[in-house]
């Protein structure tokens, strides 16, 4: 395959590295990718996929842009207060590449359209603020085959994890359950350094390429703190009981939104 005399510049720096080449590329342009959530992790992945020239990128997310989202969602600006932020991380990443197909859409994820959504596409990444959300993409992914990247961020520490379906550990085999609410810290409550949605988006994003040109994820629950620069792989082994990817039944009941931290 030979990558369009067009795009040769473009990602020649992208191509030169040995792992990805012109084959990967060409692998990467004809892939389909779904951010769910696009605020500080998800704006970020989607900046990182668009770029690399993924082809298609479908971007979700039911919340505007606030004043207090300008401090570490670095796609946006002040001119964008008040306007969708799926409408306007898709107007900027077009601008950025208009090579590939990018579309942003204004709504809220549920158990009723979660399928929908992912049925079409070669990979999920979690650009979500809330459990909730990740347990359905989870579940759903599970239940589909479809590979996701989860990650998370708070403080400045920040987690992620790649799931491959029926190969590695999924979300509910490190927690079964959904938290209760309050049992968990989030932005709002104890605040968050822009630094580290930066740093997980760009390892969620590096797992996506990998997975797209079909190279071998990395495994393990990454914790990083940036505050005091450590990072630290854990490993995680699948639950054979597991209710989403062992032999319990998978819960697709509970509603969520799709907001993006």
């Amino acid at each position: 395959m030979i990558i369009r005399d067009k795009e040769n510049d473009r990602y020649s720096r992208q191509t030169l590295y040995h792992k990805v080449g012109c084959e990967g590329q060409e692998m990467l342009m004809d892939s389909r990718a779904l951010v769910i959530g696009v605020g500080a992790l998800g704006g970020n992945i989607a900046n990182l996929l668009a770029r690399s020239g993924v082809g298609n990128i479908l971007l979700v997310d039911r919340d505007k842009v606030e004043l207090n989202n300008l401090q570490r969602q670095l796609i946006f600006d002040e001119t964008d207060i008040g306007k969708p932020k799926a409408e306007v991380v898709a107007r900027e990443l077009k601008q950025a590449n208009t090579s590939i197909k990018i579309e942003g859409r204004v709504m809220e994820v549920d158990a009723s359209n979660i399928h929908e959504l992912i049925k079409e596409v070669d990979i999920v990444l979690d650009g979500t603020d809330n459990v909730k959300t990740r347990f359905l993409i989870n579940d759903a992914c599970v239940q589909l085959g479809i590979p996701w990247v989860y990650g998370g961020v708070v403080k400045a520490e920040g987690m992620t994890m790649t799931i491959i379906p029926k190969t590695t550990p999924c979300l509910r085999c490190i927690l079964p359950n959904i938290p209760e609410p309050g049992s968990t810290q989030t932005c709002n409550e104890v605040g968050i350094l822009n630094g580290i949605p930066a740093v997980v988006a760009s390892l969620q994003a590096t797992e996506a390429l990998k997975i797209l040109m079909g190279k071998e994820p990395s495994k393990g629950l990454a914790l990083i703190n940036i505050w005091d620069r450590k990072m630290e792989i854990v490993d995680i082994e699948r639950n054979q009981n597991c209710q989403s990817c062992g032999d319990g039944a998978i819960d697709q009941t509970a509603s969520a939104d799709c907001g993006g931290e």
